[in-house]
């Protein structure tokens, strides 16, 4: 497939990268500063473009876009203070995908902007409500691009992981389409970006939220 990556210098953008490459895809990484954006392993430079690009403007990131299979965002604040920029950037990365007539698309937001699951214990249900009140603006403007996507003509889905490590990739979590997993805590950002691959040809995962955990 052809693909545009954004947030590529991100931990789960690159792995995107990084394991789209090993699979074969033809990836355009969108990144603001090339300098730092890498990847590494044998053989993994081919079909990749690195498109350097300002994410608040629609209309140059046509560019990246056009003519792609699908397009997939690592994009999401790094910090507290960063809330509202989620919404925003990935506001532009759809007003150019619906310009380009680009439809599937496939994001990352986070656990708590998902249903609780059903039987969580009183640990896991006070674990997420603690979270949610500490970082309730960085939550609230994943829930307002969850939004944004929703009223897109694109056919979107968001993955929605809990607490994420740097751990190596298993390939081995639960999944629950529409749903949050029962006491869902963490998950590798290896393992996110494998998710979200794998969500590109699964037509149940359209227009769906997807809970991911181990």
């Amino acid at each position: 497939m052809r693909l545009t990556v954004f947030g590529a210098t991100g931990g789960i953008g690159k792995e995107i990268v990084t394991q789209a490459l090993a699979a074969g895809h033809d990836v355009t990484a969108v990144v603001r500063d090339p300098a730092r954006f890498a990847v590494t392993g044998t053989g993994l430079g081919t079909g990749l473009t690195v498109f350097r690009a300002d994410l608040t403007d629609p209309v140059p990131l046509r560019e990246a876009i056009s003519g792609r299979d699908a397009v997939l965002s690592g994009l999401g604040a790094r910090k507290r203070s960063d809330a509202g920029i989620t919404t925003r950037l990935t506001q532009a990365v759809l007003g150019a995908m619906e310009a380009e007539g680009t439809r599937r698309l496939v994001v990352v937001s986070a656990a708590p902007v998902g249903p609780e699951a059903p039987g969580d214990g009183l640990l896991d249900r006070g674990m997420r409500s603690m979270i949610s009140a500490i970082l309730k603006d960085v939550y609230a403007d994943l829930r307002a691009m969850e939004a944004a996507l929703a009223a897109s003509a694109t056919d979107w889905t968001s993955v929605r992981p809990p607490k994420l490590t740097d751990k190596p990739l298993t390939g081995v979590y639960r999944r629950v389409v529409g749903g949050t997993p029962r006491a869902a805590r963490t998950i590798a950002r290896a393992d996110v970006a494998h998710a979200m691959l794998a969500c590109l040809d699964d037509p149940a995962t359209v227009k769906q939220g997807v809970g991911v955990a181990y």
